[in-house]
């Protein structure tokens, strides 16, 4: 069949249609915006399409997350394609490698392990991922989340420390650390010490990522949350100031702060 055949779609499976398409888009005579694109230069739109598949799950939009997970298998799609053109890869080698990853680390599921609850499947998880990278004797925390945003890598390291019960007991214990930062963050700032300070205020930012992950909360979605209000309720603090015939740069730092709480009464 060839690919004209396959991008029209009669009977074709659609991964195999999108397959289809994608090569086309990158072959002589296709589109030349595609076909200039690099792993380099795709980097952002990888990013880009994973924060909106995940605002359409928090928004609990099936027709956004249903597109946003199309725009997102995209990327996947376009990163084989250009490895395929240099003959380091393919698409099949790329599903081959995760199926056998998904075998390889759920012999409680393909094999005779034992797994009974989560917490017991991500140790296992973990065991099976060192063994495999050689990793039994580098450092625990090694590579993990190489890559990530700081605030996401933040969590993710506590999470994995909290794996070999590196943790505090009660969550008492952790406000008490937070408000030790904080003080040590106020002594910091009494001291004019810069680097002290931007040492402490990075503990204090930790100590509170912390408590998110010990909540089991992701501090990315509170982070997300917290901007998002913050918006809102300064759009609304925007209007009011607009309804009294002042702009936010003719406004005084007191006629904000009233026009914020006033949008903060109304729900904002």
């Amino acid at each position: 069949m060839t690919d004209e055949e396959m991008i029209s779609g009669n009977g074709v499976p659609e991964l195999e249609r999108l397959r289809a398409i994608m090569h086309r888009l990158r072959a002589p005579g296709g589109c030349s915006w595609d076909a200039e694109q690099t792993h380099e230069s795709l980097i952002s739109n990888l990013i880009e399409e994973a924060y909106e598949t995940v605002d359409a799950i928090k928004r609990g939009d099936d027709s956004d997350m249903r597109e946003e997970l199309g725009d997102l298998l995209l990327q996947v799609y376009f990163h084989s394609e250009i490895a395929q053109e240099t003959g380091r890869f393919d698409l099949d080698a790329v599903a081959k490698g995760i199926s056998d990853k998904l075998i390889r680390r759920h012999p409680h599921v393909f094999g005779d392990a034992v797994a009974s609850n989560p917490d017991e499947v991500l140790k296992q998880w973990d065991a099976i991922k060192r063994g495999e990278k050689g990793e039994e004797d580098v450092p625990y925390l090694h590579g993990t989340g190489k890559g990530l945003p700081a605030l996401v890598r933040g969590a993710k390291l506590l999470k994995k420390a909290a794996k070999v019960g590196f943790d505090w007991p009660v969550e008492t214990s952790l406000i008490s650390k937070i408000r030790e930062e904080l003080l040590e963050f106020q002594a910091a700032s009494d001291a004019q010490d810069m680097p002290a300070i931007e040492e402490e205020l990075g503990d204090l930012l930790f100590s509170v990522v912390n408590l998110s992950r010990f909540r089991k909360i992701d501090p990315e979605v509170l982070m997300t949350n917290a901007n998002t209000k913050f918006e809102r309720r300064f759009s609304e603090m925007e209007n009011i100031l607009k309804t009294s015939g002042k702009t936010l740069e003719e406004a005084t730092l007191s006629e904000m702060e009233d026009a914020w709480i006033a949008a903060k009464m109304r729900g904002f």
